[in-house]
């Protein structure tokens, strides 16, 4: 039966996921760029959202592979600014989220962000449907550089564009760009995972971004849960519908 309406008090939505971790062992947690607000990460589509600010081009040329190709420069100062935040830690919904998994509670994460602070927090089974900031792959030799590399700057050319010190290529993130299909391998653990799941908990996310929003269709376990503070298009078929702070929501 769907959710007559929202929970809206974040000690009320602990108690509801507290009673449902504990009496359910096989729960998926598909998170979005929700979860890591209370980090300092700014979201895409709210009102001071990523897609709300104002560029020389919008966000979506920016994030696209024919951008990356066309204009480096541009978007390598882009992604630095806007994509990488070296100071952002675990809130307490990736602590939680992980001391779950611990605990046997929680079967696995499916996240849209490229973050990287599910595994941050200590998570183990992470599906990165969107890639990592974590991993700048060398598109010449394969050779791999974190975040904090590409913040440096030391191996870049005239124009700021990071390339290989092995061997001079062209560096891309491993983040899923428009235009490129996500991993085949991500989506069939996710999809495995969401399909065995007894209870899918999805969280901070409008559920509008394709096809990563679709993978929930594979869910048909018992209890559907959603956690967001704006409604979104799958809310009808939720079981338990939470709109309050999801790091307080996990405060349990």
């Amino acid at each position: 039966m769907a959710a007559s309406s929202p929970i809206t008090e974040p000690h009320e939505a602990s108690r509801v996921l507290s009673e449902l971790f504990a009496n359910h062992k096989r729960v998926v947690f598909f998170g979005g760029a929700g979860v890591s607000t209370a980090s300092g990460i700014p979201d895409f589509r709210s009102e001071d959202g990523l897609y709300r600010q104002q560029f020389d081009y919008p966000p979506e040329v920016m994030l696209s592979h024919s951008f990356y190709r066309s204009h480096p420069a541009e978007f390598f100062e882009f992604y630095r600014k806007k994509m990488i935040a070296p100071s952002a830690r675990p809130n307490q919904a990736h602590i939680k989220l992980a001391e779950l998994e611990r605990a046997g509670s929680l079967l696995s994460v499916v996240t849209q962000n490229i973050d990287g602070l599910h595994q941050m927090a200590g998570s183990q089974r992470v599906w990165e449907l969107h890639g990592s900031v974590h991993r700048n792959i060398c598109q010449s030799c394969g050779a791999v550089y974190d975040a904090a590399w590409i913040c440096a700057r030391e191996h870049e050319d005239e124009r700021g564009v990071p390339v290989c010190p092995v061997c001079g290529g062209a560096i891309k993130p491993d983040v899923v760009l428009y235009e490129e299909p996500l991993s085949e391998s991500v989506i069939a653990g996710a999809v495995e995972d969401i399909a065995s799941a007894d209870v899918l908990i999805i969280g901070g996310t409008s559920l509008v971004v394709f096809p990563a929003a679709g993978l929930t269709q594979y869910f048909t376990g018992e209890r559907l849960v959603i956690i967001n503070r704006d409604p979104t298009p799958q809310d009808a078929h939720a079981d338990v519908l939470i709109s309050c702070d999801i790091a307080e929501a996990f405060r349990f």
